[in-house]
């Protein structure tokens, strides 16, 4: 059984779902349930659960917010998982850890390797660094995921904002200079559950991977098609303008290059992300179908 943590996130809604399609058994635990910055919490749910292998898919996400909030996003995303690691190390149960591309600076030309020299340059990028270091120092049995631009159905994240959008203005001015791989949740659920038994059964497969959708983009991409697939079915089509990083100032800093190499988690464990734009199309259109669907029901 699988005991998950940050079961009420967008990655860990998607877990639920995708477990249940694959019939595996699985736990999802709250924020609310089980905090992991609670050592006895923490351990209470893996007492009480007793699995076989843990997932955490918990963390602070607000990128922007933690420049001020630097506290919180160290406790949630580095201290968190040096408690989830350690326990999981005592009751000898492997752990997979979701991290993120943040942890790059984002100048390499090309995409980014496992072994590259991780360099944040944000507040919430060093959390998530020092949450990857604290799972390795706690436990050799672990899987280390980075992955980038995720999205999906639940909770909120870049696609879902661009159909919010595209439904108001008739202009979306979004920044071109950015480059990474949209990874959606249900692609990145299904890696995960694949990797799991591999991971209870394997040696010498512990580590660090990374795992996004297939191809690379920018942001103004990824809109340009969010913005395509909705089209049909809201008859809106507004003007998707390329801007710079510099048009669009934010509090964090973001990488430039965000584009993650996912070959070892394919030679390892047979894992490849599926194309990027087969997911956003897909999902876009379920999105905005439930969008429809709730409109129906509250009229």
């Amino acid at each position: 059984m699988i005991l998950l943590f940050g079961g009420d996130g967008q990655l860990g809604r998607e877990m639920v779902r995708a477990s249940a399609a694959r019939a595996v058994p699985l736990a999802a635990l709250s924020r609310a349930q089980a905090d992991i910055t609670d050592r006895a919490a923490v351990g209470d749910a893996i007492e009480r659960h007793d699995p076989s292998l843990v997932v955490n898919a918990a963390g602070y996400t607000k990128v922007d917010l933690a420049e001020t909030e630097a506290d919180a996003a160290h406790r949630a995303n580095a201290v968190g998982p040096g408690i989830l690691a350690a326990a999981c190390a005592g009751a000898g149960v492997p752990l997979i850890h979701i991290s993120t591309d943040y942890v790059f600076d984002g100048e390499k030309p090309g995409p980014y390797v496992e072994g590259d020299k991780i360099a944040p340059i944000n507040v919430y990028g060093a959390s998530k660094a020092a949450g990857e270091q604290a799972v390795r120092d706690a436990t050799p049995l672990h899987a280390i995921i980075r992955t980038s631009w995720i999205y999906g159905e639940f909770g909120q994240n870049f696609l879902k904002t661009m159909i919010q959008l595209a439904a108001k203005n008739d202009e979306l001015r979004v920044v071109a200079d950015q480059r990474g791989c949209p990874t959606s949740t249900p692609d990145l659920a299904d890696a995960i559950l694949t990797i799991a038994p591999q991971l209870l059964g394997g040696k010498g497969v512990s580590g660090t991977y990374h795992f996004t959708g297939s191809g690379a983009t920018t942001w103004h991409g990824f809109a340009s098609r969010i913005v395509a697939a909705q089209a049909p079915l809201t008859g809106r089509a507004p003007r998707v303008t390329p801007i710079t990083t510099a048009e669009f100032p934010r509090p964090a800093r973001r990488p430039a290059n965000s584009e993650l190499d996912c070959s070892l988690i394919a030679r390892v464990f047979g894992v490849r992300g599926r194309p990027w734009t087969e997911d956003a199309d897909a999902i876009t259109r379920a999105v905005v179908g439930a969008n429809f669907a709730r409109e129906s029901h509250v009229a």
